[in-house]
């Protein structure tokens, strides 16, 4: 698996959302002026990169299906 380009930008998108979402998680938990600046900003890309994971989740289950390689 870990020589099919497709499969590791999958992996690289889950990764990307799961940074995104501990950026956010920690500065909420942090609070302060970082929280108050960004917050908002940072759930809307986690949501955007969410979005384009699952997308490409499903897209590369789908070409898995019809038998591609």
């Amino acid at each position: 698996m870990l020589n099919d380009p497709f499969f590791i930008l999958v992996l690289v998108a889950v990764l990307i959302v799961a940074v995104v979402l501990l950026v956010g998680v920690g500065g909420f938990g942090k609070g302060g002026e970082f929280n108050r600046k960004y917050a908002n900003k940072i759930m809307r890309l986690r949501i955007v990169a969410q979005f384009v994971a699952i997308c490409l989740i499903l897209l590369y289950v789908w070409v898995r299906r019809q038998g591609g390689n």
